[in-house]
């Protein structure tokens, strides 16, 4: 028997249609019920809630009751990471279940990766932070540098604020559709809520994909150029 991790009854959790379109339309962020997620795989509620239960037993999801009602989100940024390398493996390999349209387009210039901004004004981002030293890398480990912290607080999020504690400040997100990293960690998520707050974008119902205002369009290439 090998020593080590075991990765095939993972990927063999993720591997399952069903349960693969389950965790994708969980990349949205957003908490579903059973009834919402078995729509979503194009399965029975019963049959949806069978592998609602596998994934939850590997902690590759997680259950929030609230009432009689139960939702589904997520287990971890982690899992998050790793649904998006494995996106970008099936698109490189030409993996995809539909035909490009302008609903792809939309989704590979600015979608929503569980809770940070993802796509070309994901990476766009990243690389503005990295080329400003805003960014810098320490080995496997990215840091917000001390020009970075006052950048951020100039743009009006409070470092001290941020949710989730335990998850890291930075980290980097291999992005499926450009293949170069983008912003995730704390930092990541309170700069697309504050890109919200801020009316720069919003979320389309229904789908991943981030909407840019032309003004917020315009503001947000003003606060992360390219040079």
């Amino acid at each position: 028997m090998k020593d080590g991790p075991d990765i095939a009854q993972i990927a063999a959790l993720i591997g399952d249609p069903a349960r693969a379109n389950i965790l994708t339309a969980l990349m949205s962020g957003k908490a579903l019920t059973a009834s919402e997620l078995a729509s979503e795989a194009g399965v029975t509620l019963q049959t949806a809630s069978s592998h609602l239960s596998k994934l939850e037993n590997a902690s590759l999801i997680r259950v929030r009751k609230q009432g009689r009602h139960k939702y589904f989100t997520l287990g971890s940024e982690d899992v998050a990471h790793v649904l998006e390398a494995l996106m970008g493996l099936a698109a490189g390999t030409g993996r995809l279940r539909t035909r490009p349209g302008p609903r792809d387009r939309a989704m590979r210039h600015a979608r929503i990766c569980y809770n940070h901004l993802a796509g070309a004004m994901g990476t766009r981002m990243y690389d503005s932070l990295i080329a400003r030293d805003f960014l810098r890398h320490d080995g496997d480990m990215l840091h917000l540098t001390t020009s970075g912290q006052a950048f951020v607080t100039q743009l009006g999020l409070d470092l001290e604020t941020l949710p989730s504690p335990r998850t890291p400040l930075c980290r980097d997100c291999l992005d499926w559709s450009d293949r170069r990293s983008h912003l995730a960690g704390r930092l990541g998520r309170g700069l697309l809520a504050h890109f919200e707050t801020l009316g720069w974008v919003r979320r389309v119902p229904g789908s991943r994909i981030i909407h840019y205002s032309d003004e917020g369009q315009k503001c947000f290439d003003q606060t992360f150029p390219i040079s």
